[in-house]
């Protein structure tokens, strides 16, 4: 797409690399929660960069690509939405900047959304004010506000108005509404006794299994339904029990923080370590310097040369009690990680004060 021929032994196309996965995120979490909730088939966008200006960045395009592809096809969906890269170069607001722009920027944010709302925002910025923020976000919905209404003029160019039918899940109202009676004093009562998180659950299960037992001999399609209207009981109490006592689920109130506990300095051979808990989430990380041989190379069709700060964060089936292979970072760890990253690196020391290369690991 650049002109270049990839690195690596075999000189091809390999799997998704980070960057690849980090845009795939940024499409994912504007699009899926558009789609209808009741609708389960697979679906599958698929964005290939062909072509491309090598200092026109394609990842703030990719959601625009992806919406007008289901906008043209007959997938349900409720859309369209749009995402672009919104930067502040020298105090002036930009859409989509060139890489070279980019450089000199004190504000970046990908903002996605349709024409009433936003819907994702990730990004970085030197320390700024909140008013900022705001004022980015609303110019960028600006020019969401048109790719959207360029998306709708496409649809009905090529004639897909119409959204293939599909069959909607079952509903049984007069199950829902018995649910809610028999179960919901119970389970408001159960989310504000401020119980520890284990035992809260087996108490929440206890009170499902036993109304599910009182149905009897019931279908499989019943169970199921049973099960999700449950679900929804749960969610409206814990939401109630915040909005009208102003508690959670463990006796906090709104403004206070799970109980927080750190230690640096925790293993004896690493050059750096710590251990931070908050609440029942735990993380172990680990820093640690090398020279400029330990700098990461990148060899990517936009961004190339060597990375000298780098985060990796993992997340281990055993951290959720869980039994799973271990392939490798997932999606999510490198999404994570990323972010993480990204909100150090602005406070770094410029690299005429550190030669060293960093990697930081948290667990």
């Amino acid at each position: 797409a650049t002109g270049r021929i990839p690195g690596g032994f075999l000189r091809r196309e390999a799997r998704l690399s980070d960057y690849e996965i980090l845009i795939s995120r940024l499409v994912d979490r504007a699009l899926r929660p558009l789609f209808p909730e009741d609708y389960h088939a697979d679906t599958q966008v698929m964005i290939t960069l062909i072509s491309a200006d090598k200092d026109i960045m394609p990842d703030a395009l990719a959601g625009l690509a992806a919406s007008a592809a289901l906008s043209v096809s007959d997938i349900p969906f409720n859309g369209p939405i749009s995402e672009v890269r919104v930067a502040k170069v020298d105090g002036q607001l930009i859409i989509n900047p060139t890489l070279s722009q980019l450089a000199t920027a004190t504000l970046e944010f990908i903002v996605a959304g349709s024409e009433h709302d936003i819907n994702m925002v990730e990004g970085e910025s030197a320390e700024i004010q909140e008013a900022e923020l705001v004022e980015a976000i609303k110019f960028a919905h600006t020019h969401i506000k048109l790719h959207c209404l360029a998306q709708k003029e496409l649809t009905i160019a090529v004639g897909k108005t119409e959204k293939r039918t599909y069959s909607h899940e079952h509903s049984n109202e007069d199950l829902k509404k018995a649910i809610y009676a028999a179960t919901y004093q119970q389970v408001y009562e159960i989310a504000s006794s401020a119980s520890a998180k284990d035992e809260r659950s087996v108490k929440f299960k206890e009170v499902r299994d036993a109304y599910i037992a009182t149905l009897g001999e019931i279908d499989d399609i019943t169970k199921s339904l049973a099960k999700k209207y449950y679900h929804d009981v749960e969610y409206d109490a814990i939401r109630n029990l915040v909005l009208d006592e102003g508690k959670r689920l463990d006796g906090r109130t709104t403004t206070q923080i799970r109980p927080i506990w750190s230690e640096v300095g925790y293993l004896p051979s690493a050059h750096g370590s710590a251990v931070f808990t908050r609440g029942e989430t735990q993380s172990l990380t680990t820093v640690t310097l090398g020279a400029k041989d330990d700098e990461q190379m990148i060899d990517g069709a936009f961004i190339n040369g060597y990375q000298k700060f780098l985060l990796h964060y993992n997340f281990p089936g055993f951290s959720t009690g869980e039994v799973r292979p271990n392939r490798g970072a997932g999606r999510r760890e490198i999404g994570h990680g990323n972010l993480a990253m990204r909100s150090l690196k602005r406070v770094l020391p410029h690299e005429d004060e550190n030669p060293y290369t960093i990697r930081i690991v948290s667990d």
